[in-house]
């Protein structure tokens, strides 16, 4: 069995087709590590009992959220090219999570899941336009600094200081860009921004559709680097 060292990290970004808004992301790991084995490259298990595929994934997506920017990092035991695992992993995926590109990246990066850090988000109201208060609601929320909900009957807390990085309305009223910055400790869905913003405002939330359109990590000064390189 080759090491670690030995071993090629193989990075790989996927959507998740609208359609699969409401698939759950333990469905989501199953399809994919399904998809990998019928790819017919040459993955890497780990040593325990299972023998697992080694794969790392990006942060969860919300339940009801679609992407364009998925990742997961794949171990594989042989170089392959990148075309030809593209083209293995295609054919293999099902087209709603088909992969888009891919490309090997240094062992040296942390787990994905902690790397990338930020999040550009697409929300449309469905059945109405955007509130004109809508941005002095956020602004608001913001400038109290945390935001409570409840996920189930469990209570969260989220800094909006840190977690909401920016937010714009499109020309046509019935969408906003939102860029979120997730931690150790708490990442910001947009739905519970959204839902809070509303019920400052003193309106019903609306139904939303929501869709991830990238994922990127802010380095230590500040410059945005994107998942697939370039590296040195």
């Amino acid at each position: 069995m080759a090491s670690r060292a030995e071993q090629h990290r193989l990075r790989v970004r996927y959507g998740k087709d609208g359609r699969l808004a409401y698939l759950g992301h333990l469905e989501v790991l199953a399809t994919i590590n399904r998809s990998v084995r019928r790819s017919g490259l040459p993955f890497a298990v780990g040593n325990g009992f299972a023998r697992r595929i080694r794969l790392q994934f990006s942060q969860a997506l919300p339940v009801g959220a679609s992407s364009r920017g998925e990742y997961f990092d794949l171990l594989l035991t042989d170089r392959v090219g990148e075309g030809e695992a593209l083209t293995a992993l295609r054919a293999a995926t099902p087209a709603g999570l088909a992969p888009q590109a891919l490309c090997y990246v240094p062992h040296r990066l942390p787990a994905l899941e902690a790397w990338l850090s930020d999040s550009l988000w697409r929300v449309e109201l469905l059945g109405e336009a955007v509130p004109a208060q809508l941005g002095d609601a956020i602004v608001e929320l913001r400038s109290r600094g945390s935001l409570e909900y409840l996920r189930g009957e469990r209570r969260k807390v989220v800094d909006l200081g840190s977690a909401l990085r920016d937010w714009d309305v499109d020309a046509g009223g019935r969408e906003l860009a939102i860029v979120t910055h997730a931690t150790n400790e708490a990442s910001l869905r947009p739905a519970v921004l959204l839902d809070a913003a509303f019920r400052l405002m003193g309106l019903r939330p609306p139904s939303l559709r929501v869709s991830r359109e990238a994922q990127w990590h802010v380095g230590d000064d500040g410059s945005k680097l994107d998942a697939l390189g370039p590296w040195e």
